[in-house]
């Protein structure tokens, strides 16, 4: 068999059988096509541990990131073993391909007078009563109370909402679903748009399921969320752009400054990992020393 009709067998199996989100289906995919390319789309078994290791070289030196370096090795590896319980291959030769190590750099993180100022700033906009300024107000507020990652934002369907117990139901990584309380702020940001702006985007397409529309009035995309993000928040933070993730980090981080416990923040990100949590606690730490060298008189 072929590199690269093996590599789309595996990408079936991981969005069917893993049921991984879209988003790395699409990552690992692109990595596998790239994969055989530079192998010319040799057989599966003519694929050997030197192979995948130029293969890694090469984006070394066209300057790739370590984290892209280390998602490649991921993927690769996860083929192969795949592959070796097919019988597709005879033995898994990613066995000794070694990831680089990540940098685990600490995420930008807003504070709450920005925080403050941003959501302010949105609602003024939307006081017109303009569709898209009252949707853009109600995505803020949402991810910003919430901690949603932009793909559960999106994927969100109006009856996903629970307008009573002020919750959303979002299906995250792995088609795990969860629920997410969200307060009285963005409580009124969400009844505004549902009431005042969804009706008009929806009625400028052929009808959606979806909480949050494009201007064309079909489901809102992750590329236009992020676009919103940024261009109300990067300001406030100091930076060109920022993603969506920055009022996620920001949530998370300003919930462990009020005392919140950690594993409830854990189950409130849909972290598999306490330790993929435990990177906030960090963020916290750095102001906790901060304020520790201004005030402590032996500090």
């Amino acid at each position: 068999m072929r590199l690269c009709t093996a590599a789309q067998a595996y990408a079936t199996y991981l969005a069917d059988v893993r049921r991984l989100s879209p988003a790395t289906v699409r990552g690992y995919g692109a990595d596998l096509r790239d994969l055989a390319d530079a192998a010319g789309d040799r057989e599966l078994g003519e694929i050997d541990l030197e192979t995948l290791r130029d293969w890694l070289w090469r984006a070394t030196s066209r300057g790739d990131a370590r984290s892209t370096l280390a998602r490649r090795t991921a993927a690769a590896r996860g083929f192969f073993a795949w592959a070796t319980e097919q019988g597709l291959v005879d033995a898994d030769v990613s066995l000794r391909l070694v990831a680089p190590k990540r940098s685990r750099s600490l995420p930008k993180v807003a504070t709450t007078v920005a925080m403050d100022a941003v959501l302010e700033a949105a609602s003024a906009r939307a006081a017109d009563g303009d569709p898209v300024a009252l949707r853009d107000a109600a995505i803020l507020e949402l991810l910003y109370a919430s901690a949603l990652r932009v793909a559960e934002l999106c994927g969100a369907d109006a009856l996903d909402l629970d307008r009573h117990r002020r919750t959303v139901r979002v299906l995250g990584k792995g088609a795990k679903e969860r629920i997410v309380p969200y307060g009285e702020p963005a409580a009124r940001a969400l009844d505004a748009y549902l009431a005042r702006a969804r009706p008009a985007l929806v009625a400028r397409g052929t009808g959606t399921p979806a909480l949050f529309l494009g201007v064309r009035g079909a489901r809102l995309g992750t590329r236009a969320a992020y676009d919103v993000v940024s261009h109300a928040v990067a300001p406030a933070i100091g930076a060109e752009t920022v993603g969506p993730h920055a009022l996620r980090h920001s949530a998370a981080t300003h919930l462990l400054d009020g005392g919140a416990d950690l594993r409830t923040v854990q189950e409130m990100l849909g972290h598999a990992s306490l330790g993929t949590t435990q990177i906030y606690t960090h963020v916290s730490a750095e102001k906790l020393t901060a304020a520790y060298r201004l005030a402590h008189p032996r500090a």
